[in-house]
């Protein structure tokens, strides 16, 4: 009797059949939609490492032949041979994957499967529906893995590229155009018994379902059977997860919506309504472009609609948007998924799918609000050493290594966040300031010099290298050129350009909360810089 699988469960091949020349099925389908089935042959590193054991319906084979693509059969829309026996030492695992060819979503498949067969024998099944995933536009399905011996685990994890990116995922790479070449269809070759009741079982495609075929005349070659007529298969989840308004947005409201830049003022000796010359630098107190090829602060996230994050315009903050029932009620808060690694849910909601990538992230411990998939979190020392340097200086963190396959979202106290991709340059950060980052960046704590700073100094981490470190601020901040007259209060700056020069400004002032006999003294930073150097100011203070 086959035994049915739940997403995660795993078992050794030799537990469910002895035998080792396996058929696998997948069934999969949904109205209107057609489905590219393949299967990666990965190394040790979960890595493509050679293009030959991509196989689909474009390369139907591995170059020993340990994995084939069948085709449709027994009710399967897609089927493979896997010998384990003569698969190359170097292969690792088998991941077996669907994506959606054209537009379309996963959260519109009905119920569908992956199975194992073993001498014509079902041994395994892993049932799936679409109600399991949202916006995703592939599935990866299940794994044949190498633990010491061959295992089959049930993956069910959903990934929001299509084909290509899931290629990319695996470390393949995607030619510019590739025609497509006309493969013929392959029948499932037959396979007799085996010679002994004791040896294991040999090959054998599952029988199609029988379905009752009206009798034949006297003397007639009986008719092959058909293969079962797919039922149609109502979507569950239609409707994309990405947040719109139901109804076309209203007309915007006069005041600006929150998040977005308030009409700009005229500069100082500035004739109202006159347009500042190109290049020069934005006034005081308006977002300026972020150098580097970094996100704006506070700008709307990619694939947000316009208005509030999350809200669609002329919708105020609380209020659901319009129509009747209570998906139009939670529409325009549904998940968002861009197919990039970091996603904003809103201002203060971030997602990160660690299954693009292959990087760990390391987050600030308890920072995890939900977590879909297959995901592992640790501890994160930072060791004796850096412990004492922690404790020394005030940068300490508390972090989470998270990793697997899965989407992690991260949240603190209602604060706002803001991914900064680096590309290979460095930015400084107060370590409260930090919520998560790449494990990929490097980072250390920096130490600024300065007489009137009490302790003799004053310090922030320093984050270099290829990556992204989400930055958390009280309210949006506002980005602003370093030029030779930029002063700010240390308690209010959140992060600043690596290469500005920071000098300690002898200002001295009386804090709003100064009481008699308490002077309220503070130290404010000069920073220096050649152009296209920043800083980011908080409207905030400690």
């Amino acid at each position: 009797m086959a035994r049915e699988f739940q997403r995660g469960h795993k078992a050794k091949i030799s537990d469910l059949t002895p035998g080792t020349d396996l058929y696998v099925g997948v069934q999969i389908a949904a109205p209107g939609l057609t489905f590219d089935i393949s299967c990666f042959g990965l190394d040790a590193n979960e890595q493509l490492s050679d293009d030959r054991y991509f196989i689909f319906f474009n390369q139907p084979k591995s170059p020993e032949e340990s994995i084939q693509l069948l085709g449709a059969q027994s009710g399967d829309t897609e089927s493979f041979r896997v010998t384990l026996d003569r698969i190359p030492a170097n292969i690792h695992k088998l991941s077996f994957t669907a994506t959606i060819d054209g537009a379309g979503q996963m959260s519109q498949i009905g119920p569908g499967y992956i199975r194992i067969v073993a001498g014509g024998e079902e041994v395994v099944r892993y049932p799936f529906t679409g109600t399991e995933f949202s916006t995703e536009r592939a599935v990866m399905l299940g794994d044949f893995y190498l633990k010491d011996v061959w295992r089959f685990a049930a993956i069910g994890q959903g990934f929001d590229g299509g084909l290509e990116a899931l290629l990319k995922n695996f470390g393949g790479e995607v030619a510019e155009e590739q025609p497509a070449a006309q493969a013929t269809p392959q029948a499932a070759p037959g396979f007799g018994p085996p010679a002994q009741a004791a040896a294991p079982p040999a090959f054998g495609a599952p029988a199609a379902p029988q379905v009752p075929q009206p009798a034949p005349a006297f003397g007639a070659p009986q008719a092959a059977p058909a293969p079962a007529p797919q039922a149609p298969v109502q979507p569950i989840h239609a409707a994309p997860t990405m947040a719109a308004p139901m109804a076309p947005p209203a007309p915007a409201p006069a005041p600006s919506p929150y998040g977005q830049p308030q009409p700009q003022q005229p500069q100082f000796g500035q004739v109202p309504g006159q347009v500042p010359p190109p290049g020069a630098p934005a006034p005081y107190g308006q977002p300026a472009p972020a150098p580097y090829g970094q996100p704006q602060f506070g700008q709307q996230p990619p694939g947000m609609p316009p208005g509030q994050m999350g809200v669609p315009q002329g919708v105020p903050q609380g209020v659901p948007a319009t129509g009747a029932g209570l998906a139009a009620a939670l529409q325009p808060y549904k998940e968002t998924a861009t197919g990039a690694r970091w996603t904003p849910q809103n201002q203060q909601l971030m997602r990160v799918d660690l299954a693009m990538g292959g990087v760990p992230v390391l987050a600030r411990q308890g920072s995890m609000v939900m977590y879909q998939g297959k995901v592992e979190f640790a501890h994160k020392g930072a060791g004796f050493t850096g412990r004492i340097i922690g404790n020394a200086t005030g940068q300490e963190m508390q972090l989470m290594r998270c990793t697997g396959r899965g989407q992690v979202f991260l949240a603190e106290e209602g604060a706002h966040l803001h991914p900064i991709e680096l590309q290979g340059d460095g930015i400084c950060v107060s370590a409260e300031n930090v919520l998560a980052f790449d494990e990929s960046l490097q980072y250390e704590v920096r130490r600024i010099e300065g007489h009137g700073i009490p302790g003799g100094a004053l310090f922030t981490m320093q984050f270099q290298g290829t990556g992204t470190v989400v930055v958390k601020t009280h309210g949006i901040p506002v980005v602003l050129p370093v030029t030779p007259t930029t002063f700010a209060d240390c308690n209010a700056v959140v992060a600043w350009s690596s290469a500005s020069q920071v000098i300690l400004s002898s200002q001295v002032r009386l804090r709003r909360n100064a009481y008699p006999g308490h002077s309220g003294e503070t130290v404010n930073l000069q920073f220096r810089g050649a152009p296209g150097n920043f800083i980011v100011v908080q409207p905030y203070e400690v």
